[in-house]
């Protein structure tokens, strides 16, 4: 079987492109691009902050100026198959 069976995601750095999305990028080479409509709260990420993300145990990051703490699970929408146990 080939993929990425069995690697656990982590967060190696956070960019923004555009105002609709910001991209996530893994350690084990993937890039997630996300809507930041996805995730209402990035809305008060803005400018320069958008420079300032926090990564948090590798699986979580936010913001300086946003209220959230995002997990990577809540990114992938497959809590079942990336909750860790």
């Amino acid at each position: 079987m080939e993929g990425f069976i069995g690697i656990h995601p982590k967060i190696k750095k956070i960019d923004w492109k555009e105002n609709a999305f910001f991209s996530i990028f893994l350690e084990d080479g993937r890039i997630i691009s996300v809507p930041a409509k996805k995730l209402p709260s990035t809305k008060f990420v803005k400018g320069e902050d958008r420079k300032k993300y926090q990564i948090l145990s590798g699986t979580m990051f936010t913001w300086n100026s946003c209220p959230e703490v995002y997990h990577i699970e809540q990114v992938l929408g497959k809590e079942v198959d990336y909750k860790y146990k």
